[in-house]
């Protein structure tokens, strides 16, 4: 009997002074040359919270105390029939100096204006960032 599988995503939402930090992804097969946000997906036996502060160092190379994550946006997204939702969080603090951890999955990380995302920031990462603007904690992407 078939299943139906969500995956489940996980991504880390770091604002400073107006922007927001995207990676560039690369070597991926999905969306490469495109702006998100940083993380990836839940590990088995990985408590979500767990999967982005592990995120956090494996691809920003920085240490983030699970008590120091604040979630902000769940989203349900839809996208060429396969469903995930990805959680995304807002560090208080952590510890290490950000930068690019995964070179061979990201060509370049930076600093862009929240109002002025690259034109190639994923779709539905670009909904995520506006959300949490307007303090949108659930929202639906790709979904008639």
């Amino acid at each position: 009997m078939a299943r139906d599988f969500h995956r489940v995503g996980v991504l880390i939402f770091i604002e400073s002074k107006g922007k927001v930090l995207l990676i560039k992804r690369r070597n991926t097969g999905y969306r490469d040359g495109w702006y998100c946000l940083a993380g990836g997906h839940l590990d088995a036996k990985e408590s979500i919270i767990e999967a982005i502060a592990r995120e956090a160092e494996e691809e920003l190379g920085i240490i983030i105390h699970r008590r120091e994550l604040r979630p902000v946006n769940i989203i349900h997204k839809l996208e060429k029939g396969d469903s995930s939702i990805i959680f995304t969080a807002w560090p208080r603090k952590w510890s290490g100096a950000i930068r690019n951890a995964e070179p061979e999955k990201c060509s370049e990380i930076g600093w862009h204006q929240l109002d002025r995302l690259p034109k190639r920031t994923i779709p539905y990462v670009r909904e995520i960032i506006k959300n949490i603007g307007k303090n949108v904690v659930y929202s639906e992407h790709g979904w008639k």
